[in-house]
């Protein structure tokens, strides 16, 4: 698939973070969707064993030191349209078992069709504007009854997150305590936050983007291959110039210095 394995270096700092409990805020949920420019898209779920149950009905159990079978949970998510790339050892934070799946699709508006991510509704479209439009909105959780006393006090977060690959020219991310416009993160990642009580209620996500149809990927490769390749055109410019003074003197009669 194009863009997969540049969009797989991409992935392993942060990923290795999250796995280990990831730096700054800490989610209960968090989904990451890395966007190719071909409109085919790697996915990472960060999330606590209960939260998995509770949003995605995943049947595991839930008990804080439960054997959880990543062969099995594969089987659980795996399906034709979607690739599951990698199923992680759990990991524990605040007396809960978290986990990692990654997965890839080939073409990103078929996400709410997939059992994992069919809460989604996804649309992108290129505007006469010469832009892209890209939309998602989360709906309610596929799972049933949430399961209680393993330490959830209300305070916990979800995120859904965007890695896009331009640049974006307009967003409707908002601060989730302020309601302020939110900051785009590195040039082109942005982060939709929502209370997790809120994403068990079924409140919607809704998630709009405007960006560039290329890629700051190609292009900035494209710059530093026309970049590179002038170097060496002036370097190979310089030596001829010696080459060739060298050659006139010895003509001359010049004894060299």
């Amino acid at each position: 698939m194009p863009g997969r394995a540049l969009a797989a270096a991409a992935l392993m700092l942060t990923l290795a973070a999250c796995a280990g409990g990831g730096f700054g805020r800490q989610y209960e949920y968090d989904a990451q969707l890395y966007l190719n420019a071909d409109g085919s898209a790697d996915l990472v779920i960060n999330a606590s064993i209960p939260a998995l149950i509770a949003l995605h009905g995943l049947p595991l159990d839930p008990a804080p030191r439960a054997r959880i079978d990543r062969d099995e949970v594969r089987a659980m998510v795996g399906e034709p349209l979607l690739d599951i790339t990698r199923v992680s050892r759990v990991w524990r934070r605040d007396g809960r078992q978290f986990m990692q799946i990654r997965a890839a699709i080939e073409d990103v508006r078929n996400l709410g069709r997939t059992k994992l991510f069919g809460w989604s509704e996804v649309t992108l479209d290129d505007t006469d504007a010469g832009q892209r439009e890209f939309r998602q909105r989360i709906g309610p959780p596929a799972g049933s009854v949430p399961p209680a006393g393993f330490g959830w006090d209300g305070s916990e977060l979800t995120a859904f997150k965007l890695h896009l690959p331009s640049r974006i020219h307009a967003h409707n991310v908002r601060d989730i305590d302020t309601s302020e416009t939110g900051s785009v993160e590195r040039g082109n990642i942005l982060t939709w936050e929502q209370r997790l009580s809120d994403r068990l209620a079924g409140t919607p996500v809704d998630m709009h983007v405007a960006m560039e149809q290329g890629s700051i990927l190609y292009r900035t490769l494209w710059v530093f291959a026309v970049s590179f390749g002038a170097a060496l055109g002036l370097l190979a410019f310089i030596i001829w110039r010696i080459v060739r003074r060298g050659h006139q003197r010895n003509q001359a009669g010049i004894p060299r210095a």
